[in-house]
């Protein structure tokens, strides 16, 4: 008997191990299973990675996961430097990247096309063989395409020392070939490849907004195999739109207009701005300060499509600040009277009055707001909104990306001893965490803060959306841009200062204290200890919201090591501010660091020309690692250790008699001549 366990033990645990007999009946099936755990455990550890703030940068975000961050580039000038030209391997890694069109466009310019396949399949075969070699044939076959898993399993999992492997991948590619299955065998292998490279896809957050293709990257996210996400406030203003929030909805309209982006709402999502558009074309004459960003004066009045766009703007603009004011004012916990101001405007002198200052405004052009009831919507407004709201509670495309953000999503994450959370830990001027009222009645920080917040999010989602009370949404909103909001941690949001006012003075948004103390080590063991992560020394806290300006000298790395920014300029609206075009955090077997991307330029360079981003190790060895890392190490292991001592109280148990060995199921060793 197993002595390992005692008899009360194995009592206590009596209807688990009754269960779990049931998947493994025998003392050899649950000892086979262990064997199969265990070599997972001296597995070396998958490869991580960590993005974000990727803000509707659909193309480059795509090109990216093809090239797992220049992971596939590195393993090919390993494996081939010394065996391909450098032209020969900048072309196999865009087959990877796009096998169809790139494969469609080699073969204009091959004359022996069943040799370049050989040549092809070879290569590929022997880059897969690299990068699946993390992995159990059992993950790998699981990866695979299931019309070509043989094939592509016994290519990857042939004997190295086999008397002519040469001659048997000849047979195997030959056989494919003559059946024309080459194409549709390295596509299935490129994407196979692709899979294998990144275990694990973190996003640190901040998919929407300001770029045109949020959609694109989430359409390619649900097809990911592991990826989770930690919101952003972005990410939440529109959950809170998707939920019906009326304030959130006018908000992600303000920020689409104004960047340009009516396909998304009108094409993608289906959203009806019908009523809107003759709303704003009847009400309002000029727009020109509303224009989309990057327009230009001339086109305002030259082009009726931009002219269109500004007054959609100007029109949700003013809806949104109604919607705020109302807000704010049945909210008092919120501690956000100082942004009241439109009871301010002076529309003969055209001025506004925002925190005791008084200042010039572009555009008083405003005959909705009522001088005497400023925040009131007039009854056209209501009924705009209303069927807005109407729109996106029932537009399937948006409800089921905002599904996945709650399926995948949460405010934040601990996994492999790393924290991520998309922005800060609200902070009081002395570092101490900071209590705030969401307008339950109960101030919590820290991880507390966090965990109610989560809850209350996915209690939201799941509620009917009649049973979702007014004042339980406006929580929605303040995610997005409120002081004490663990996803903005900014004083203000001066969206109307930045349309209306010249005055850079009145664009500023003091931060949160978290900022100040945020290159501290002590504030950094502070988090980490706060959300239960005690080993400090091996353990990192992820951010992303605050670009990295790394073209003025700012390093990602704070706190000695134990905080990390990775916010470095995906979308192209920040690529000015931090010189590059954004960073991934890899944490593989070897440790932890840092890869910084340039710019992506377009699909059609990077098939034709080979045109890859270019990724560079900003940053190695920020966690200190002992020797390559395994599975053992990782949060895996911890699971699949504890798998292990159940089979093991299984074992235990059949062997006191506690439960009977099902014998119908015994395992069965076949003579080899007999398969």
């Amino acid at each position: 008997m197993n002595t390992a366990f005692t008899e009360k033990e194995l009592n206590e645990n009596y209807l688990f191990l009754t269960q779990l007999a049931k998947t493994f009946p025998t003392v050899e099936y649950a000892m086979t299973e262990i064997v199969n755990l265990s070599s997972i455990l001296a597995l070396p550890k998958p490869t991580e990675h960590f993005m974000s703030d990727l803000h509707g940068q659909g193309d480059a975000f795509e090109h990216i996961l093809n090239n797992a961050s220049g992971v596939i580039r590195r393993e090919i000038e390993r494996l081939f430097v010394d065996r391909l030209s450098f032209d020969e391997r900048e072309t196999l890694a865009t087959i990877v990247y796009y096998p169809k069109q790139k494969i469609k466009l080699e073969l204009e310019n091959v004359e022996d096309t069943d040799a370049w396949y050989k040549a092809t399949l070879r290569n590929l075969i022997v880059l897969g063989r690299k990068i699946s070699s993390k992995y159990t044939r059992s993950r790998l076959r699981k990866t695979l395409d299931p019309r070509f898993s043989y094939i592509i399993e016994e290519l990857l999992t042939a004997r190295v020392n086999f008397h002519d492997l040469d001659g048997y991948y000849d047979e195997i590619f030959d056989s494919i070939i003559r059946h024309d299955y080459a194409e549709r065998v390295i596509v299935a292998l490129t994407d196979a490849i692709k899979k294998l490279a990144v275990d694990k896809l973190h996003i640190v957050g901040d998919i929407y907004d300001r770029g045109t293709e949020p959609h694109r990257i989430l359409d390619l996210l649900l097809k990911h195999p592991s990826v989770d996400i930690q919101w952003g406030n972005h990410d939440i203003l529109w959950m809170g739109a998707a939920l019906g929030e009326k304030t959130c909805i006018a908000g992600v309209l303000t920020n689409s207009f104004r960047h340009g982006n009516l396909d998304l709402i009108e094409n993608v999502y289906g959203i009806n701005l019908r009523h809107l558009l003759m709303f704003a074309q009847s009400t309002y004459k000029s727009a020109l300060h509303f224009r989309p960003r990057k327009t230009s004066s001339e086109a305002y009045y030259d082009n009726p499509e931009v002219n269109i766009r500004a007054k959609l703007h100007k029109a949700i603009f003013v809806i949104m600040h109604k919607l705020e004011g109302q807000l704010i004012m049945r909210n008092p916990n919120y501690k956000l009277d100082h942004r009241l101001f439109l009871d301010t405007i002076d529309r003969v002198n055209s001025t506004v009055t925002i925190d005791g200052i008084t200042y010039p405004i572009k555009d008083a052009d405003f005959p909705t707001i009522n001088p005497d009831d400023p925040y009131t919507l007039s009854d056209e407004e209501e009924t705009i909104i209303n069927e807005l709201r109407d729109s996106f509670l029932n537009s399937p495309t948006l409800q089921k990306h905002i599904k996945f953000f709650i399926d995948k999503g949460e405010l934040y994450r601990i996994e492999n001893n790393n924290l991520m959370f998309h922005a800060l830990v609200p902070l009081n001027e002395d570092g101490s965490f900071k209590a705030v009222d969401f307008g339950d009645g109960v101030p919590r920080s820290g991880k507390q803060m966090f965990d109610y917040i989560d809850a209350e999010v996915k209690r939201l989602y799941f509620a009917e959306p009649s049973m979702r009370k007014t004042h339980e949404l406006d929580l929605m909103w303040y995610l997005w841009c409120g002081p004490d909001s663990p996803l903005f941690g900014k004083n203000k949001m001066t969206t109307f200062e930045r349309v209306e006012i010249d005055d850079s003075k009145s664009h500023k948004e003091k931060r949160n204290a978290y900022y100040k103390y945020q290159d501290t080590k002590d504030l950094a063991i502070r988090i980490l200890n706060e959300f239960g992560i005690t080993d400090t020394d091996r353990a990192v806290i992820v951010n992303g919201h605050i670009p990295v300006e790394k073209i003025n000298g700012e390093n990602p790395i704070k706190a000695g090591g134990s905080l990390i920014v990775i916010d470095g300029g995906f979308s192209k609206y920040y690529q000015k501010t931090t010189g590059i075009a954004g960073y991934t955090l890899v944490y593989d077997s070897r440790g932890l660091y840092i890869v910084a991307h340039e710019p992506f330029v377009s699909f059609e360079k990077a098939i034709r020309e080979n045109m890859d981003i270019h990724s560079t190790t900003e940053v190695e060895n920020i966690l200190a690692t002992k020797g390559q890392m395994r599975v053992s190490d990782c949060d895996k292991g911890v699971e699949l250790r504890e798998q292990i001592r159940q089979l093991e109280m299984l074992i235990a148990a059949f062997e006191c008699g506690l439960i009977k060995e099902n014998n119908r199921y015994r395992m069965v060793k076949v003579p080899l001549n007999n398969r």
